[in-house]
């Protein structure tokens, strides 16, 4: 199933190792600030929204930040498909 991440993106569930929320796991610790600051200097990281992010998604290749909540994006991954 593909979810919708916000902006122009889709990813397959498959692919999708967890969803963040930003605010929760940033404010807290320094591992997760270094985590997407070299994901970004690797070229890894896609900004799906020029909107606030408000989470982001770790794939096996790349992260993405996403304006869309991490609770939002789980339920969608959690629907099932028609």
């Amino acid at each position: 199933m593909y979810i919708h991440i916000g902006g122009d993106y889709t990813l397959s569930d498959k692919w999708i190792v967890g969803i963040f929320d930003i605010d929760q796991t940033t404010t807290y610790g320094t591992d997760t600030n270094n985590f997407l600051r070299k994901r970004e200097q690797l070229g890894k990281l896609e900004i799906v929204s020029p909107d606030l992010p408000r989470s982001f998604i770790v794939t096996f290749d790349r992260v993405y930040l996403s304006p869309i909540s991490a609770k939002t994006i789980f339920a969608r991954s959690r629907q099932k498909q028609t």
